[in-house]
């Protein structure tokens, strides 16, 4: 399963507090660290296909000694960081163009534009 650290609280120091009087303790979840070769194995599963489920995903997460979750979530950031990359790489190139991007729009929000043009009858 995932791993958790101690409570967060004002005194990180010190032994686990809850960080409000009389309610839970807030447990953090401890991020994973990959090694090189895992990353480099991750990486070539991503370049082959960017989506790995069932049995595949078993297999890796076993080859790799990890967890089906941690595969899983892997993917899950790497396409995101993948299509950031593309959305990136797609602005760069209109930008070569002449062709002005939004300042204000989100990654996620980028679309093609297409000049608007109005149709007048005379």
């Amino acid at each position: 399963g995932l791993e958790l650290s101690h409570c967060v609280g004002a005194n990180s120091l010190g032994p686990a507090v809850s960080w409000r009087s009389g309610g839970p303790c807030k447990m953090k979840r401890v991020r994973t660290v990959f090694k090189p070769e895992q990353l480099e194995r991750l990486e070539q599963e991503f370049l082959k296909r960017q989506y790995m489920v069932g049995t595949e995903r078993v297999d890796l997460a076993a080859t790799l000694h990890l967890t089906e979750t941690q595969v899983k979530v892997w993917f899950q950031n790497r396409r995101i960081k993948w299509r950031k990359q593309s959305m990136e790489q797609k602005a760069a190139k209109l930008s070569q163009f002449g062709v002005i991007q939004p300042a204000t729009a989100d990654s996620t929000d980028i679309k093609d534009h297409e000049e608007d043009t109005v149709d007048v009858e005379l």
